[in-house]
C-alpha cells in the first residue's frame, strides 16, 4: 500500500490556506477602503449642501438689504442686525447638532461593524473549515484509490512472477503439460485484470477530460446480450453461480459503441457474480419499452442499502470500506457511457434480496413508428 499522507501536512493544503489568507486580507482591505470611500463621499455630499445652502442665504440676504431703505432709523437697522444675529447663532448651533448627530450615527456604525465583523469572519471560517473536511475527504479518497491501485497491480505482478519462475522451473525438468497450461492460464488471467484495471483508469481521465471516445453503429441488442452472458458464463461457473439469458426480444435495433456497451454489460455482470453466493442465479433480459430497450440484470445476491443505491454509480464508491473486491470504477464508468448514449442506468434492491440493475438505450430511428 501507499503511504498514507497526513492532511495537516499537505503541500495542497498550505497552498489552499496561504491562498485562503491572500483572498481574506484582500477582502479586509477592500472593506476598509470602501468604508473610507463612503464617509468621504458622504463628508462632500453634506459639505456640498451646505455651500449651496449658504448661497442661497448670502442671495438672499443681499437682495433683502438692496430692498431696505438705506436712510432707514438706525434703531431699525440695529433691530434688523440683530435679529441676523440671533438666526446665525441658531444656525450654527442646528449646524453644530447635526454634525453631532452625524458623528454618532458613523460612530454606531463603526461600532456595529466592529461587532459584525468577528461574527462575519466566524460564518467565514466556519464553511471554510467545512470546505477543507470536503477537501480532505476527497484527498484520502484519492490517496486510497492509489494505494488500492499499487496494492492490487503489485499482486498481479508478483502472481505473474511467480508463475513465470514456476514455469522455468517446470521447463528445466520437462515437468507435465497440464502443469504447465494451468501456469500459463493464471499468466494471462492476472495480465487481462491488470489490463482492465489500466483501462479503468484511462477512461476514468477519459471522462475528466471530456473525451471519452464512442464510435456508434447500428446493431442487434439481443445478440450483445448473448455475447455479454457467454464471456462471463466460465467466470459465474467458477464460482457456482448459475448466469443465463432470458426473455430478449430478437431483432431489436439500436444505434450503440458495440464495445463500449458490452464493456457496461460486462461490468454489470461482473459485478453481479462478486456479489452473488454460490448456488444463486443471474437473469439477464432486454426489452423495448416505449421509445428506449431496456436492459436489466437481475442477481440473487446480498442486495444494496437504500442508502447506498445512488452511491453506487459514483467513482470510488467501494474505497474506505473493508470490501476489496473493486475499485469502485465500473459502474461509474457504465453510468457515464450510458448516459453518453442518451440512455440513463439505475438500480433497484434491497439487503439480503438481491439486485436489479437496469439502463436504456434509445431505439433505432428504423424502428420508430
Amino acid at each position: 500500500m501507499l503511504p498514507t499522507a497526513n492532511p495537516e501536512e499537505s503541500p495542497e493544503r498550505d497552498l489552499t490556506d496561504a491562498s485562503l489568507r491572500e483572498e481574506r486580507e484582500k477582502a479586509d482591505r477592500e472593506m476598509t477602503a470602501n468604508r473610507v470611500a463612503t464617509e468621504k463621499n458622504a463628508d462632500a455630499v453634506v459639505e456640498h449642501a451646505r455651500e449651496n445652502a449658504d448661497a442661497v442665504l448670502v442671495a438672499a440676504r443681499e437682495k433683502a438689504d438692496k430692498t431696505t431703505d438705506a436712510a432707514a432709523p438706525n434703531d431699525v437697522q440695529n433691530a434688523v442686525a440683530e435679529d441676523r444675529e440671533v438666526e446665525d447663532a441658531k444656525l450654527r448651533d442646528e449646524r453644530a447638532a447635526a454634525d453631532m448627530t452625524v458623528r454618532r450615527e458613523r460612530d454606531a456604525r463603526a461600532h456595529l461593524l466592529t461587532r459584525l465583523l468577528p461574527l462575519e469572519r466566524d460564518a467565514t471560517d466556519q464553511y471554510l473549515l467545512t470546505e477543507r473536511a470536503g477537501s480532505d475527504d476527497a484527498l484520502a479518497t484519492r490517496d486510497d484509490f492509489l494505494g488500492m491501485v499499487a496494492h492490487d497491480l503489485r499482486d498481479l505482478l508478483n502472481g505473474i512472477v511467480v508463475s513465470s519462475q514456476f514455469l522455468s522451473q517446470k521447463l528445466e525438468k520437462h515437468s507435465d503439460r497440464e502443469q504447465l497450461l494451468l501456469e500459463t492460464t493464471r499468466i494471462e488471467r492476472y495480465g487481462a485484470r491488470m489490463n482492465r484495471l489500466i483501462g479503468d483508469l484511462v477512461d476514468v481521465a477519459s471522462i475528466d477530460a471530456g473525451k471519452l471516445a464512442m464510435h456508434t453503429s447500428q446493431g442487434d441488442v439481443a445478440l450483445l446480450v448473448v455475447e455479454a452472458v457467454e464471456a462471463l458464463q466460465i467466470t459465474a461457473s467458477a464460482r457456482g453461480v448459475s448466469l443465463a439469458v432470458q426473455n430478449v426480444q430478437d431483432h431489436c435495433l439500436a444505434e450503440f459503441d458495440h464495445d463500449r456497451m458490452l464493456q457496461v454489460l460486462a461490468n454489470l455482470i461482473a459485478n453481479s457474480i462478486k456479489f452473488t453466493p454460490k448456488g444463486g442465479s443471474i437473469l439477464v433480459h432486454c426489452q423495448r419499452v416505449g421509445e428506449s430497450i431496456e436492459f436489466c440484470v437481475d442477481d440473487t445476491g446480498e442486495g444494496i442499502p437504500a442508502a447506498m443505491i445512488e452511491a453506487v454509480f459514483e467513482r470510488f464508491w467501494q474505497v474506505g470500506k473493508s470490501d476489496r473486491r473493486g475499485l469502485g470504477l465500473g459502474l461509474y464508468i457504465s453510468r457515464c457511457i450510458v448516459e453518453a448514449h442518451g440512455g440513463n442506468i439505475r438500480a433497484e434492491s434491497s439487503p439480503g434480496q438481491g439486485t436489479r440493475m437496469l439502463f436504456t438505450l434509445p431505439i433505432s430511428a428504423e424502428q420508430t413508428p
